[in-house]
C-alpha cells in the first residue's frame, strides 16, 4: 500500500464522522501523490502527511449567553488550530447552525494551503460555533459574542492566532469580539480581523474575496485565451462573496443574472442590480424574494431544480461561480453546466463542489479553479490588515485593491507552474495543492520534530 493510501485509511477511520474533512483530505492527498511518491521515503521517515492532517491543537468550549427573554442558552465553540509552520494561524471564524468540529477541521485544513498559496507568512486555523446570528437582536449577538471571546481569548493574539470573519461573522460581530478581548486583555493589538475602518480595519476587505476570486478567474481566463468580455455568469450565494464577486465580473464586462440564498434563487436576464442587492442583503437583511418584487425583470425560485443542490446551476451561461457554501454544486448540476456550454468554473466558496462534480468539469474541459487558490483573497487581505496593524498604518483603497490584485495573480501562476512541473498542465486543483504543500512541508521539515 502507498504511503498516501496508508494515511488516507487512518484519516478515514479516526475521523469517520467528519466525512467533509475526509473529503477534503482525500482530495489533497490524491492530487499530491506525484510530490509524495518521488518523496516517499524522506515523508514517510518523517511522518509528514500524518503530522499535516493532524491539528496541532484543537479548543472545544461551551458558551452560555442570555437571550432577550432572560432564558440562559449554551451553544458550542471552536477553534482548530491546524498548522504554524509558516506563521501565525490564520482563518476565519463560522457562526452557523450547521457547524461543528468536522467542518472546523475541513476548513482549517484547507486554510493551510490557501495561506501558503498567499505568499504572506500566515499558517492555517479555523473557528467558529453552532450559533446563528440569524433572527437575533444585536444584544443577544453581542452577549454571545462575549461569552465566546470570554474563553477564546486565551487562545488567541496578534503573534499567535489572528481570526477572522466567516459564514455568519461580519463587521457587527468582530466589533463585539473585539470589544471584549481588549477589555480582558488591556491591549490594544490585531487580534482579529475584519475590523472596522474606525479601529484598525483595512479597505478593501469587504469586497476582498470577491473581487480576489475575479482577478484569479480573469488571469485564468487569459492564459486560455478566454475572458470575462460579453460573457453571461452565474454566480449562488448573496453574502459579500457572492455581491462583490458579481459586482466585478460586471466591470470586467460581463453580465452576472443569478444568485441565490436560503429561501431561494433569482434569474435575471438584464443583469443582477448590484445596488438593489445591496440594499436588500447588507441594509436590509432581506430575502432574494424582495429583489424580484422591486425588479420586473427578475425571477424568484423558491424550488431547486430537481436533483440539483441549487437552480442557479440550471441556467444556460459561460461562467459559473459557485459562492454560497460547501457541496452545493454537485454531480448532476455539472452535467447541467457542461450541457448548456459552459468553459470556466471557479470557487468562491469553500470546497462548493462535490469531488465526482469536479472531476466531471476537469474531464469535460471546463477550466476549473479551485476555492484554495481562487478564494484567497479574503484571507490575503486579512494579512494586510495584520500588516497595517503592526505598522500603525492605514493604506488606501487602491493601494490595497492593487496588492489584492498582484497575489491573486501570483497565485495563479504558482498553481500553473507547479501543475506543469509534474505534468498535469491545466489542473489548478493539483497545481494549488502542491504549491501550497511545498511550502510549508519545507518548513515543517526545516523546524524539526514538533
Amino acid at each position: 500500500m502507498s504511503y498516501v493510501d496508508e494515511v488516507l485509511e487512518k484519516v478515514k477511520k479516526q475521523n469517520a464522522n467528519e466525512p467533509e474533512f475526509i473529503q477534503a483530505v482525500d482530495e489533497v492527498l490524491n492530487s499530491l501523490r506525484p510530490v509524495i511518491d518521488a518523496n516517499e521515503e524522506l515523508y514517510r521517515r518523517e511522518a509528514v502527511l500524518e503530522r499535516i492532517v493532524e491539528p496541532e491543537r484543537i479548543i472545544m468550549f461551551r458558551v452560555p449567553w442570555v437571550d432577550d427573554k432572560g432564558q440562559v442558552q449554551v451553544n458550542r465553540g471552536y477553534r482548530v488550530q491546524f498548522n504554524s509552520a509558516i506563521g501565525p494561524y490564520k482563518g476565519g471564524i463560522r457562526f452557523d447552525s450547521s457547524v461543528y468540529l468536522g467542518i472546523i477541521k475541513f476548513l482549517g485544513f484547507e486554510q493551510i494551503f490557501k495561506n501558503s498559496l498567499t505568499g504572506l507568512p500566515i499558517g492555517g486555523g479555523k473557528g467558529g460555533s453552532d450559533f446563528s446570528p440569524k433572527g437575533k437582536s444585536d444584544r443577544e449577538v453581542m452577549a454571545f459574542c462575549q461569552s465566546f471571546m470570554t474563553e477564546l481569548y486565551r487562545h488567541i493574539g496578534a503573534d499567535t492566532d489572528v481570526p477572522a470573519g466567516d459564514m455568519g461573522t461580519g463587521a457587527r460581530e468582530i466589533g463585539f469580539m473585539f470589544g471584549q478581548y481588549k477589555r480582558i486583555k488591556d491591549v490594544y493589538e490585531g487580534v482579529l480581523t475584519g475590523k472596522g475602518l474606525t479601529y484598525g480595519g483595512s479597505l478593501a476587505r469587504t469586497e476582498a474575496t470577491g473581487y480576489g476570486l475575479c482577478y484569479f478567474t480573469d488571469e485564468m481566463l487569459k492564459c486560455n485565451g478566454k475572458s470575462f468580455e460579453g460573457k453571461t455568469v452565474a454566480v449562488s450565494g448573496s453574502g459579500n462573496v457572492a455581491i462583490y464577486a458579481i459586482q466585478k465580473a460586471q466591470q470586467l464586462g460581463a453580465k452576472v443574472v443569478t444568485c441565490s440564498d436560503r429561501n431561494g434563487w433569482i434569474h435575471d436576464p438584464e443583469g443582477i442590480d448590484v445596488d438593489l442587492l445591496k440594499q436588500i442583503k447588507e441594509v436590509e437583511r432581506g430575502s432574494l424574494e424582495d429583489y424580484a418584487k422591486r425588479r420586473s425583470s427578475a425571477k424568484f425560485s423558491a424550488e431547486k431544480a430537481a436533483e440539483s443542490a441549487n437552480g442557479v446551476w440550471s441556467v444556460k451561461v459561460d461562467i459559473a461561480l459557485p459562492c454560497a457554501r460547501q457541496n452545493e454544486l454537485n454531480l448532476y448540476d455539472a452535467k447541467q453546466l457542461v450541457a448548456n456550454g459552459v468553459f470556466c468554473v471557479a470557487e468562491g466558496a469553500n470546497m462548493p463542489t462535490t469531488e465526482d462534480a469536479t472531476k466531471y468539469l476537469q474531464d469535460n474541459g471546463v477550466l476549473f479553479a479551485p476555492g484554495k487558490a481562487s478564494n484567497a483573497g479574503g484571507v490575503a487581505t486579512s494579512a494586510l490588515e495584520m500588516s497595517q496593524n503592526s505598522e500603525r498604518l492605514s493604506w488606501t483603497f487602491e493601494e490595497v485593491d492593487e496588492k489584492l490584485k498582484n497575489i491573486m495573480i501570483n497565485i495563479f501562476h504558482k498553481a500553473d507552474d507547479a501543475a506543469k512541473k509534474y505534468g498535469m498542465e491545466g489542473n489548478y486543483v493539483a497545481g494549488a495543492n502542491i504549491a501550497g504543500f511545498e511550502k510549508v512541508v519545507n518548513a515543517m521539515l526545516a523546524q524539526g520534530i514538533v
